[in-house]
């Protein structure tokens, strides 16, 4: 595997297990339709929570939320409602954003709840 895919798993591991420390459930990983993918799809009280994970081992190339293009919030949208077809779920929905930096030893983690909505 890619070292920037290492890191990316890296990444996604960390923030799992900071969402769960913080009363999330996670409900799927790496989940999948035909075109998009979704880091992290979590609950948190009445709230379905589609979470994009992004990890830089420094800020060298710019902060880890930089690279969430509008393209890629559509993307998520369109990956989000697929899967609320899919599981039929009633749930409202919102998009955050898990960005980590650093290294497995010495990291940050920070949480961007409602870090952007379907209208923006």
């Amino acid at each position: 595997m890619a070292a920037h895919n290492d890191l990316g798993k890296l990444g996604e591991d960390l923030a799992a297990g900071f969402l769960s420390d913080n009363g999330f459930t996670l409900l799927e990983r790496n989940w999948r339709n035909r075109f998009e993918e979704i880091d992290i799809i979590a609950q948190k009280d009445d709230f379905l929570v589609i979470v994009e994970v992004k990890m830089r081992s420094n800020l060298t190339y710019g902060s880890p939320e930089e690279a969430i293009s509008l393209r890629k919030q559509r993307n998520l949208v369109n990956a989000a409602e697929a899967y609320i077809r899919e599981k039929n779920s009633d749930l409202e929905t919102r998009f955050d954003v898990v960005t980590v930096i650093g290294s497995q030893e010495k990291h940050t983690i920070h949480h961007i709840p409602w870090a952007f909505s379907p209208f923006d």
